[in-house]
């Protein structure tokens, strides 16, 4: 069965997608989200090949009708991708998709004799607090520092390190935050509900500009708001989304990206096949989270870090936790993570500089952490019961108030971190090749961690301020 706060995710993320029949995938495992009734193919001759195998094995479409089948033509759609309707996406609840499934297994002699993937589900890409979150934002006393604190050093415009940020977009207050002054890009649509109370993630690209900002102050930061307002957004829509975002501001020195999916493959999303293409092409480095299931499956696009082609121009990040000599009891894992930053209980900008914002929690706190470490992780501190937990007798949710600055953890946060490490050796070095300023410091790191019995390369700010941790990590 999925994990509790997957399920609580689920039902946000669909409704912030009204009329996008969703299910929780493999056959009701929690790994990832994804359109019912609907597969992915790349347009043209391979949409055709999937479309035919579809009416041969399901001999109830062997006539499939105009709105079974939803084409967009290449002019429109620069990922290339055609959405193939194979059933009823009303049919049926979220524990899975038989007819989907049924279509994938379709392909596989196909793909074998074809040499590549042919087809995918329609996976939900999120930012990676989303659909299992480390936990939520807290917020801390006005007086208090951000962590890291700000690094030495000005904004220079003519050698300032290009950062962009895919995310949700930035707080109408984030210039009050004197870090974000010259930080540009999309405000967030509605911060708000109309009780006045602060949306689940918002503020959680400012909190990522704010990072940067402080690790690397010779930086230009955008944020553009690609991700809706739950932070969520389909695999086929995505692709065009990255493609919009470079096309509108130009391919930057490096792009921070603290969203993803699993999707129990090894070979990427096929939904932005075209745009990593592409990237791999440019001078561009790719910074993305590894994801918060602590789970050792590829997490897309960070794990592309792995595949041949690709090893210079991504750069996956996991999180450490609060002290910095382990990971985080949330953080993703494996092979496919190639570095690991604090991502635990670090404080940047939220919202609220000008005028207060109250925020009502929307998961409860365990009793112990729900991955089987024995420190005093998020899951567990601080304590507070959540809204969409209240069915299970939680109690009341609590609310709390935001006055700027906040405490938050995740691999969303850890990918910031990193990439403000490496803009700041871009600037101390006078690199201007970020592939290579990425080498560089990977090769120069002194520090590591462990992370699930294996000793892995630490990026650590000088100006990160570590915190104990009640007991040693026991690795479950």
């Amino acid at each position: 069965m999925a994990p509790q706060r997957f399920r609580e995710q689920f039902a946000q993320i669909q409704r912030s997608m009204p009329g996008v029949p969703l299910a929780i995938g493999p056959d009701d495992a929690g790994e990832f989200l994804y359109e019912k009734g609907v597969v992915l193919a790349r347009d043209g001759e391979e949409a055709r090949v999937v479309e035919d195998t579809v009416r041969q094995h399901f001999t109830a479409f062997a006539e499939l009708t105009p709105d079974q089948v939803h084409r967009v033509s290449p002019q429109t759609n620069r990922s290339g991708i055609t959405r193939i309707r194979v059933a009823d996406p009303g049919e049926g609840d979220g524990s899975g998709d038989p007819a989907v499934a049924g279509a994938l297994r379709a392909l596989t002699a196909t793909e074998g004799r074809a040499g590549r993937r042919l087809i995918s589900r329609n996976h939900v890409v999120h930012i990676a607090v989303n659909a299992c979150p480390g936990d939520e934002p807290v917020p801390v006393p006005a007086t208090t520092q951000s962590n890291p604190a700000p690094a030495e050093g000005t904004h220079d415009p003519e050698t300032a390190v290009g950062v962009l940020v895919i995310d949700t977009g930035l707080m109408r207050d984030h210039r009050s935050y004197p870090l974000l002054a010259h930080t540009r890009g999309d405000t967030q649509v509605k911060e708000c509900d109309d009780d006045g109370i602060l949306q689940q993630y918002c503020g959680h690209g400012t909190f990522i500009a704010g990072l940067v900002a402080a690790v690397a102050p010779n930086t230009d930061i955008t944020v553009r708001g690609t991700l809706n307002d739950a932070g969520a957004i389909l695999e086929s829509e995505f692709g065009d989304k990255l493609f919009e975002a470079v096309d509108r501001d130009g391919w930057p020195d490096v792009i921070s990206l603290s969203a993803g999916t699993s999707n129990g493959r090894t070979d990427g999303l096929l939904g932005i096949d075209a745009f990593m293409e592409e990237l791999r092409e440019q001078r561009t480095l790719l910074v993305a989270a590894a994801g918060n299931n602590a789970s050792a499956l590829p997490f897309w696009p960070a794990a592309y870090a792995t595949l041949p082609g690709y090893e210079n121009a991504v750069l996956s990040v996991g999180a450490l936790r609060a002290d910095g000599e382990f990971g985080a009891c949330f953080t993703n894992h494996g092979p496919w993570v190639r570095a690991y930053a604090p991502g635990e209980r670090l404080t940047s900008a939220l919202t609220g500089f000008d005028t207060p914002v109250p925020y009502v929690y929307q998961h409860s706190t365990y009793d112990a952490c729900r991955y089987g470490f024995s420190y005093t992780c998020t899951c567990q501190h601080p304590r507070h019961t959540g809204v969409l937990s209240e069915e299970s007798g939680s109690g009341k949710p609590d609310q709390v108030m935001f006055e700027g600055l906040a405490q938050w953890s995740g691999t969303s946060f850890a990918t910031p971190i990193a990439v403000g490490m490496i803009a700041a050796h871009m600037t101390a070095q006078a690199e201007t090749d970020p592939r290579k300023a990425r080498r560089q410091l990977l090769d120069a790191v002194t520090e590591f961690a462990e992370v699930r019995g294996a000793h892995v390369p630490a990026l650590l700010p000088p100006t990160w301020r570590p915190a104990p941790v009640v007991r040693p990590s026991a690795r479950p």
